[in-house]
């Protein structure tokens, strides 16, 4: 075993994040302002553990002030989340405001700043209004583009002296890669058709967004919260190496090269074509996108992502999927998060920020999402009533560590945010993994209690120093 010892940069963040659906619940919305998220929740509720959801969630729309002041308890010095489309406003096509609504996140801010806590604020986390996918299809539709734009132009000029760090996503690949190429999600219709297309118009949407900003000459920066992963290749011959790359072409840089560099990869575009996947675009939103690249990135990280080449032949009658080109590949011996299913490998957090170093000329970013979700906590509850969840310390204790470690050695990496701040709903798993610094009692009116954990992060930014203790063959 041995001790390693860091320090914390002062103006480093040390954060947490949530986003509005997983946290606000229905209260107060009103009819016609569903999400995809909530139709999925009402057409599927069975899918969801327990029957848990969006509608009520941690209840945070009636409880701000609470968790706000537990935030500054905790010792947060950001927190992000984001502003729901579907209830913000209440005509999309005029971009008319729910005053109600939107007087709440002016609340909610005015909170935060009297307690000392930046407001970090993400345009869109899957709450794309439910009636532009029944009729536009989504962000398959270039007219839902303008549509987020104009929503865009209204959150920007009423909240603009208030929040000066926006992003336009949160992990903008995700729900089309679980819809539309593996209809794991509502309304499950495999087509990569969709899936690139959706792709392209996020990107092109959050150029138009960064272009608009700045225009306006508001005080600020506009970014996105992306969640590559890492990826890994079975061995170093040349058929696993393969597999990796096109792994990493598909769910990384379809992102990162045009939000960061302008521009997709010429493979990218190749490959699509090879595979007949067909998605419009034009020389004008090439060069929009071009024109208006991110002024930051927020990284989300896990685990990592383990691959190699494929084994087997793929039906020809399969609509085309990037795993094609691969195959999940299981390291032996991987240090896992059982309840979760992940494997624990903290080393990620530097060698993607080696990565943006080198590759992504070092663009300004933080860990934006970083946490560890465990089943059944209660089991952990000592005799006082808290949740001594050492197990989360340690996991952030060694993942913040590489972090401030890739700093030291050159990233141009600005924080360190926790995935969650509150135990809070997620994706069909609900409240089943608990990630939160904050335990969320379903059983007990959703009443709150500090874990062991909440009380260590408020020491760690106290002091400004992580110390942790290491097997001598940790990576």
């Amino acid at each position: 075993m041995s001790i390693k010892s860091i320090a914390i940069p002062q103006d480093f963040i040390l954060g947490a994040a949530a986003s509005a659906w997983q946290t606000e619940g229905w209260s107060g919305k009103k009819e016609g302002q569903d999400s995809w998220i909530d139709l999925w929740y009402k057409n599927d509720r069975h899918v969801w553990h327990n029957g848990f959801g969006p509608a009520v969630a941690t209840d945070f729309i009636n409880r701000f002030r609470e968790d706000v002041a537990l935030m500054k308890q905790a010792g947060l010095t950001h927190y992000r989340t984001s502003i729901n489309w579907s209830r913000f406003l209440t005509d999309y096509e005029n971009a008319t405001v729910d005053e109600e609504y939107a007087a709440w996140y002016d609340a909610l801010f005015d909170e935060m700043h009297r307690q000392g806590i930046e407001p970090m604020i993400c345009l869109e986390h899957y709450e794309l209004p439910g009636v532009l996918l029944e009729t536009y299809g989504g962000w398959a539709s270039k007219h839902v583009v303008e549509l987020f734009v104009r929503y865009a132009q209204k959150v920007f000029e009423r909240y603009h002296a208030k929040v000066t760090r926006w992003f336009t996503f949160n992990e903008p690949i995700v729900v089309q890669t679980r819809v539309y190429l593996d209809a794991l999600r509502w309304p499950y219709e495999q087509n990569t058709h969709t899936w690139m297309q959706w792709n392209h118009h996020k990107v092109l949407a959050t150029a138009k967004v960064v272009k608009h900003f700045h225009e306006k000459g508001y005080h600020g920066t506009v970014g996105c919260i992306l969640n590559p992963e890492v990826t890994y290749p079975r061995s170093q011959a040349p058929h696993d190496v393969r597999a990796a790359e096109r792994y990493d072409l598909f769910y990384n840089r379809v992102f990162l090269d045009p939000f960061v560099h302008g521009r997709y990869p010429q493979e990218l575009f190749t490959l699509l074509e090879q595979h007949q996947v067909q998605w419009e675009y034009t020389a004008e939103e090439l060069a929009i996108i071009a024109e208006n690249t991110v002024d930051e990135l927020g990284i989300n990280l896990y685990y990592p992502h383990r691959v190699k080449a494929p084994s087997r032949a793929w039906h020809p009658e399969t609509p085309f999927h990037p795993a094609y080109y691969y195959e999940p590949f299981d390291l032996p011996g991987r240090r896992m998060n059982t309840s979760r299913g992940w494997e624990i490998y903290p080393r990620i957090i530097y060698d993607m920020a080696m990565r943006i170093k080198n590759e992504y000329r070092n663009i300004p970013w933080f860990v934006a999402e970083s946490g560890m979700g465990v089943e059944n906590e209660s089991q952990f509850r000592n005799r006082d009533g808290v949740i001594e969840d050492n197990y989360r310390i340690d996991f952030i204790s060694e993942h913040l560590y590489y972090t401030l470690l890739a700093r030291e050695e050159g990233a141009n990496c600005h924080g360190y945010m926790l995935w969650a701040f509150t135990d809070n709903v997620s994706p069909m798993n609900a409240f089943k993994n608990r990630y939160g610094l904050i335990e969320i009692d379903l059983e007990n009116n959703r009443a709150r209690r500090a874990k062991k954990s909440a009380s260590w992060f408020r020491q760690l930014r106290d002091e400004r120093r992580l110390t942790l203790t290491v097997d001598d063959e940790w990576k």
